[in-house]
């Protein structure tokens, strides 16, 4: 073990600490040392969206028993519901895990499923934000697929994170467009169905259109609204009250 590892460290501490270690190491690298340091109560989140597998992939060449948590809303393309069993069946991970939402949460707010076209994050939050917290239980950090080139408030992201009691893993925040398309190429990687028909970025079916701009590739995602996140790596003060 890690000498440092056995002193008594702060989570700030320890998030500082794996940033130094991490600057500029590979992806793979990344994602073993996140391994190590939290070992089965490390998981990746994913929605298995445009870019998903290329972060199942590198998981799948260290270590394919890792537990996935699978989003679903119950608003996915179901194209996306058929690319996470592909991808599941190619690339041997063995342990994915379904997040629901919480039925009796939906009905009371969302009774008719159109709370997305007055307030999308009130939507996200009852759909994927509340229903993620009982599914990472047991898990001391999670891995995200969130990179810089992204833009907006992921930009300025570190490798890691510590936020709402669990530290986050972004092994890839240093990978452009190119880097994730080299690596479908090398790995031979599925794409998203949806890709080949223009969308670059893939979320719930009623959020997501082909891009506006072309140089955003999340540009089609919630567009109308002032909103960049579902709501997943926001801080509790920021996110809406729904109960």
């Amino acid at each position: 073990m890690n000498a440092l590892a056995t002193t008594i460290e702060t989570p700030e501490e320890k998030a500082a600490r794996l940033n130094e270690e991490l600057r500029g190491k590979p992806a793979q690298e990344i994602i073993r040392v996140a391994l190590r340091e939290f070992g089965r109560r490390l998981t990746y989140v994913s929605s298995f969206g445009a870019e998903s597998a290329a972060m199942l992939g590198l998981i799948s060449e260290v270590d394919p028993e890792m537990p996935i948590v699978f989003i679903d809303p119950g608003m996915h393309f179901h194209q996306t519901l058929q690319y996470r069993d592909t991808l599941a069946a190619k690339l041997g991970l063995t342990d994915i895990r379904t997040s629901h939402p919480i039925k009796e949460e939906v009905k009371a707010v969302d009774p008719k499923g159109v709370l997305n076209k007055t307030d999308p994050d009130a939507c996200c939050e009852v759909r994927k934000v509340r229903p993620l917290a009982p599914a990472l239980e047991g898990f001391d950090a999670w891995i995200t697929g969130r990179k810089r080139f992204h833009g907006g408030g992921r930009v300025r992201l570190p490798v890691v994170e510590f936020s709402e009691g669990r530290y986050k893993i972004n092994p890839l925040i240093e990978w452009g467009a190119e880097d994730i398309q080299q690596y479908f190429v090398d790995r031979d990687l599925p794409r998203h169905p949806l890709v080949a028909d223009g969308y670059p970025s893939i979320g719930c079916w009623p959020c997501t259109v082909r891009p506006i701009d072309p140089n955003d590739v999340r540009s089609g995602r919630w567009v109308g609204f002032k909103k960049e996140e579902c709501g997943l790596h926001l801080e509790r003060q920021d996110r809406p009250r729904v109960f």
